[in-house]
């Protein structure tokens, strides 16, 4: 039943597709629009860019839009040289110091040779929060931290210079905004959180999102570092603090941020043991809750899967399991900085929908949002036109 599941989902992306798109392309003038922005149809007629993404998404097999579905790092200067073969088709890339060049314009470079299509860019990112935690080490804007003492508008000005620098350098995605809230100066978010209190705390996530976007803001570390002692890189932190509490404390800089227009959201690998033992990570509880609760219908990613891994507990040791237990939470996208096993990861998918475990209409949801985010920062807005081998030669 799964096959004949995944058979007819495919078909009617098939069919809808084929309905919307002519044989040959159409002719537009490239219009640039804000990275969160999509460029706006006429009544009654599909969004260009929503369009390419549904038209491109009925030609992927179900591997590639797993593919997508990844953001993995590829050590060194001139990680575009080494990449290596299992990670063709990946939906992007994360930046760490050790990708970091001598010069602003070899960074430039470096990143723009990660992408093989101008129409389909692959989303380039890295963790720029300022302060302790930078890694393009020219950016000298104030961190969250030096911002908890200034009005909320200088979060305007740093995330905006912030979010210039980045965008300049072909950087496209910030893990930068901090939505933690931390009082206790032991925690090791303290110093990257905008506030002790979830009002103080919003007024600067709403304000830095305001200012960043050149660059698509994420929110982290969903639901909140702030409540959890411990820290997430080693162990799986955990509280008890009930939803309730929660949602007039720590879930206020999100539901700011959110408000703001924060395109993403990464999730933390924090348990509130009160709705659900679970890390929010594998908890289709709190996606809901971020669905439905705050209202966020924009790109879910993971922080780095291999913590998990670390943590130390034998249940999250599975690389390929956690993944499919990532996906199946309702996760867009998942983050990796250190190996990853994707041949194992898509064969493990494959199973889950075959054994009735996963519906592929999941991850055709997951990959059309990765695939309209990454054609609305290409600015072009003409038709996805699939060719043949014979179609490629003669457009040549």
């Amino acid at each position: 039943m799964a096959r004949v599941r995944r058979t007819l989902a495919a078909a009617a992306i098939v069919a809808l597709s084929a309905a919307l798109v002519g044989c040959s392309a159409v002719s537009h003038t490239p219009v640039v629009p804000a990275p969160t922005v999509a460029p706006r149809a006429e009544p009654g007629v599909m969004n260009p860019v929503d369009q390419y993404a549904l038209d491109r998404l009925a030609t992927m097999s179900l591997g590639q839009k797993v593919m997508s579905m990844l953001m993995v790092h590829v050590p060194g200067i001139q990680p575009s040289v080494s990449i290596p073969a299992i990670y063709d088709g990946v939906g992007g890339f994360i930046l760490m110091g050790d990708n970091i060049p001598d010069s602003l314009a070899q960074l430039r470079g470096e990143t723009s040779a990660l992408s093989d299509e101008s129409g389909l860019p692959v989303l380039v990112a890295t963790d720029q929060e300022g302060g302790i935690v930078r890694r393009v080490p020219t950016d000298t804007a104030p961190s969250a931290y030096e911002l908890r003492s200034q009005v909320p508008r200088a979060s305007f000005d740093a995330f905006a210079q912030r979010g210039a620098l980045l965008q300049s350098v072909g950087v496209s995605v910030n893990f930068g905004i901090v939505a933690d809230i931390a009082s206790d100066r032991s925690s090791f978010i303290f110093e990257r959180s905008f506030g002790s209190s979830g009002a103080d705390a919003a007024a600067r996530v709403s304000e830095a999102v305001a200012g960043e976007s050149q660059v698509l803001s994420t929110l982290k570390h969903f639901p909140g570092h702030g409540a959890a002692p411990g820290d997430s890189h080693s162990s799986i932190p955990s509280t008890s603090i009930s939803l309730s509490d929660w949602s007039t404390t720590h879930a206020l800089p999100f539901e700011a941020g959110i408000e703001a227009g924060a395109p993403i959201v990464m999730f933390g690998h924090l348990a509130f043991t009160a709705v659900d033992p679970q890390p929010a990570t594998f908890s289709p509880r709190w996606h809901e809750i971020l669905r439905d609760d705050l209202g966020f219908d924009g790109m879910v990613i993971t922080d780095d899967m291999g913590m998990l891994e670390r943590s130390g507990i034998p249940e999250y040791s599975n690389q390929v399991a956690n993944a499919v237990r990532a996906i199946e939470a309702g996760n867009t996208m998942l983050l990796y900085v250190g190996a990853v096993d994707v041949p194992g990861i898509v064969s493990a998918v494959d199973q889950a929908i075959d054994d009735g475990e996963l519906d592929e209409s999941t991850i055709d949801e997951a990959a059309l949002k990765i695939l309209t985010l990454r054609r609305t920062l290409s600015g072009e807005t003409g038709r996805f036109v699939h060719c043949s081998a014979d179609c490629v030669a003669i457009s040549r």
